[in-house]
């Protein structure tokens, strides 16, 4: 009860003390439970039928070129479409009304939807989407990351409505890459500069739902329907988002009726999801688990290099009181690094378990003495020190870091953390310059496949760099492309064993809770729900009553 008391204190301070500049704009997963805090019912607040929504991001849109990956994703969504779309029932067509694939996996023929064009009249046929993909791919360097760019052995249009894309080796996955956000989202051509992307844009010009018609940079954007949209056009007519960057103006902004709904897990806290959804005239919608919250510990370092210590840390994290005292339950404890629940993570682990007597008993293994006069282990003449770095725009990282740092003395590890601007925060995570830091998975329908493939690559996310230091690290990697590519269902799940299997022995993660995406809003607000990909917000569903 002391340890959750003091949680909530932290928590409490951290709110009053800093304000929350999140990360990405998020969506979430497929399933939603919702708490209409209150219908029409006995509110005496008059209601008024309007076709606007007033929509609120912590940040400015900023560049939405949807072959790169600097603009906000709730904007491109509303902008740009794919070839497919991932719904609750899979992968579906979109601007391709369906597609072939060759037995052997290589060949992916697509079939354009007819009648489709850009809102600046273009029209959308297999030559555009040869010049979009030329457009990605002339970026390489930018995407190489990719697998599906990486595989990409040549691409073209077959006819004015047939397009075709032709891999060096199956992967599987290819779909999924194609459906997300960005960066296979389909530009204008006249909206290219010198046929191309990766050097900028003209015009944001996609075949979306809505266009963008206005932006005034750090104030507010504004998204009219399309009027040329080839599809069932949405409810809302006009999406004005404004740029509210501080956590607490937002949420009074909201209550005052100056926006509508705050959408996001960075953009709402525990407290404030609670507290909302107690609220009358206000509505609350949590969807299903999409997202590990987790730490990253670098196996280059010095200390860090024993894989005793690694999983010492493992085992001193309280999981269920950072869940209860942090997240007032919304986000489960995780006792690994993606749940079973996921693709191909569903692997007979033994999941952590805290136990300090388990701790102190690896670190005694390893040499690591107790210094009973400073509290601090001690070997070889060097104290078992250790630098945390956390986002210090995030109410949440620094919250569970300063827990963190007062449960760590309880193995005798002594956690020095460190608050850096957003920025700062991730170019140190993507140099791999840290010892512990946060991290995250990528959430539906990115994981297993992306988060996975991101740590084969230097300057992803810390992953690579954090990887080094083991001894199977190329094994790990190769298999990670074999299970992409193969066509075996069986001997793909033979890969994600032992690939999930390693990675958890090693202790490189140190999983923490399973994220739930969250929404508040005004209960005029109707159909309030959660994309399959997590970084989506499906305000073209929504409508206004």
């Amino acid at each position: 009860m002391l340890i959750k008391n003091k949680i909530m204190k932290l928590f409490i301070m951290s709110i009053l003390l800093i304000t929350l500049l999140a990360g990405c704009s998020s969506g979430g997963a497929s399933n939603t439970t919702s708490q209409d805090s209150n219908s029409n019912e006995g509110n005496t607040t008059e209601e008024v039928n309007t076709d606007e929504l007033l929509y609120v991001n912590y940040r400015d849109i900023r560049d939405l070129n949807p072959h790169l990956y600097s603009g906000e994703l709730f904007a491109q969504n509303l902008l740009f479409e794919g070839l497919v779309m991932i719904t609750d029932e899979g992968i579906q067509p979109w601007l391709a009304k369906d597609w072939d694939i060759s037995e052997d996996g290589l060949t992916y023929t697509f079939h354009i939807r007819q009648g489709v064009t850009f809102s600046d009249g273009y029209q959308f046929d297999a030559h555009a989407v040869e010049a979009n993909i030329q457009a990605i791919y002339d970026n390489y360097d930018r995407h190489g990351w990719l697998e599906s760019i990486r595989l990409l052995d040549g691409f073209g249009a077959i006819d004015e409505y047939t397009f075709e894309m032709k891999l060096k080796e199956p992967y599987y996955p290819l779909l999924t890459e194609l459906a997300v956000t960005r960066p296979f989202r389909f530009l204008s051509p006249n909206s290219f500069i010198d046929g191309t992307t990766k050097d900028g844009v003209e015009g944001l010009i996609g075949t979306g739902k809505y266009v963008l018609t206005e932006n005034h940079i750090d104030e507010y954007a504004i998204f009219d329907v399309n009027s040329s949209y080839w599809g069932e056009k949405p409810e809302i007519n006009r999406i004005t988002a404004k740029v509210i960057p501080d956590n607490q103006i937002r949420t009074l902004a909201l209550e005052k009726g100056e926006i509508d709904i705050i959408f996001g897990t960075n953009m709402i806290d525990a407290e404030t999801y609670l507290r909302f959804s107690e609220m009358e005239g206000f509505g609350a919608s949590l969807s299903d688990p999409l997202a590990t919250r987790m730490l990253i510990v670098n196996s280059t370092d010095e200390i860090l290099s024993d894989v005793n210590v690694r999983q010492a840390v493992n085992a001193a994290v309280n999981r269920e009181e950072i869940s209860d005292g942090i997240f007032y339950g919304l986000e489960a404890p995780a006792d690994r690094m993606l749940a079973s629940t996921v693709p191909y993570c569903d692997v007979d682990l033994e999941g952590y378990v805290y136990s300090l007597d388990k701790a102190n008993g690896l670190l005694d293994e390893s040499g690591w003495k107790m210094n009973e006069t400073t509290g601090v282990r001690e070997k070889d003449g060097m104290s078992l020190e250790v630098e945390m770095h956390y986002n210090a725009d995030s109410v949440t990282e620094k919250t569970i870091a300063e827990y963190l740092q007062g449960e760590m003395t309880g193995i005798g590890l002594r956690l020095n953390i460190i608050g850096e601007e957003e920025q700062a925060y991730r170019d140190r995570m993507k140099a791999g310059d840290f010892a512990i830091t946060f991290n995250m998975s990528w959430g539906t329908p990115y994981d297993p496949h992306s988060f996975l493939g991101g740590m084969r690559m230097p300057a992803v996310y810390g992953d690579y760099a954090a990887q080094q230091g083991l001894v199977e690290v190329d094994k790990l990697h190769d298999t990670i492309l074999k299970a992409f590519t193969s066509t075996d269902e069986i001997q793909r799940q033979a890969y994600y064993d032992y690939i999930l299997t390693y990675l958890h022995e090693e202790a490189i993660y140190v999983p923490l809770t399973f994220e739930r995406n969250r929404a508040i809003y005004k209960d005029k607000v109707k159909n309030v729900t959660f994309n399959p990909s997590q970084f989506e917000v499906p305000l073209e569903r929504m409508y206004i009553k």
